[in-house]
């Protein structure tokens, strides 16, 4: 049973409290889920941000420069920094928190570090549970910044508001390869230490790139932001790119319904998953043991034993 007091103790943004509800949700038992029915009254107030991109490209670098600007304008945030999950631990490995050292004291900065777990995406399914506790909280901005693993981190759009791909100058050479999966998902590019040469390059090539994409004159254009983030360069026009962003989707009413796909996405998921954990419970798994050397013998197809299998399943549910 979830108390009054700590659901309260959420809402005062108190970080313990938030911290432990955060723990909750990634240990997946009934009790999250229950906070989680709690607290999603109060969520919808925050605005999300993706950033994401190849590795080395500095998104937790800007990611520190850009909370410490909305600090300057007294706005809260919460980050999640999205860590590859460790192979021994099954933890967080980055630890992207001792980067950000310098704002993870602000009493107005959230910042935790979760593993991706194996997902594909990048994003462990927990993330969007842990931004709700986050958004109940208070928290103004939420920013994912995640594991840079190229094409495979398309969830990220599943999630944010806004979503920012980081690149390099260096990226220049990649960016055409890259097209197909991660430059799809960006609402803006930044292309950060663009003081470095191939800089005017790396932007010729995006630019050519969102030219020959379909679009019309009311369709969103990502634009390219260039920065310097080590510097502190282009944070406040990479701020200024998220506000017109943001007023764009609110202005085409495209916010609500983008948060309504959001949410299809994850009842989906939330209801798949549901249906995987009780498809896999008692004898289920020992037929499918029993039936392993059959199918390695050719004596049935995994399709036949699958359909059994379902079956068996769909038997279990009519007798509930």
């Amino acid at each position: 049973m979830i108390s009054n007091n700590f659901i309260e103790k959420i809402f005062r943004q108190e970080k313990k409290s938030v911290s432990r509800a955060i723990t909750l949700v990634e240990s997946g038992d009934e009790k999250a889920t229950n906070l989680l029915k709690e607290l999603h009254k109060r969520t919808g107030n925050a605005y999300r941000i993706g950033i994401t991109g190849p590795p080395g490209a500095g998104k937790s670098t800007l990611t520190n420069q850009l909370t410490k600007y909305y600090r300057k304008q007294n706005k809260t945030v919460g980050i999640i920094a999205i860590d590859p999950t460790s192979p021994f631990t099954g933890g967080a490995l980055l630890g992207d928190r001792v980067r950000m050292s310098e704002i993870g004291t602000d009493p107005g900065v959230f910042i935790r570090s979760m593993a991706t777990r194996g997902n594909l995406g990048g994003l462990s399914k927990k993330t969007i549970d842990a931004a709700d506790v986050l958004d109940a909280a208070g928290y103004e901005y939420i920013i994912f910044e995640t594991v840079g693993v190229g094409q495979s981190e398309l969830d990220i759009a599943n999630a944010a508001d806004s979503t920012i791909v980081v690149l390099v100058p260096e990226s220049g050479d990649s960016i055409q390869a890259m097209k197909a999966g991660l430059m799809e998902i960006a609402d803006f590019f930044v292309l950060n230490k663009s003081d470095r040469p191939g800089s005017e390059n790396a932007v010729t090539a995006l630019r050519t790139i969102l030219m020959l994409r379909d679009h019309t004159e009311k369709d969103w254009l990502p634009n390219i932001i260039k920065a310097v983030a080590s510097e502190n360069t282009g944070i406040s026009d990479i701020a200024d790119e998220i506000v017109r962003h943001k007023s764009f989707l609110e202005n085409n009413e495209l916010l609500l319904s983008k948060r309504e796909e959001h949410f299809r996405i994850r009842i989906k998921e939330i209801v798949e998953t549901l249906i995987r954990n009780h498809l896999w419970r008692d004898k289920r798994v020992s037929i499918l043991e029993e039936k392993l050397s059959i199918v390695v013998n050719r004596a049935e197809s995994p399709y036949e034993v699958a359909e059994h299998l379902f079956s068996d399943f769909q038997d279990q549910i009519v007798k509930q």
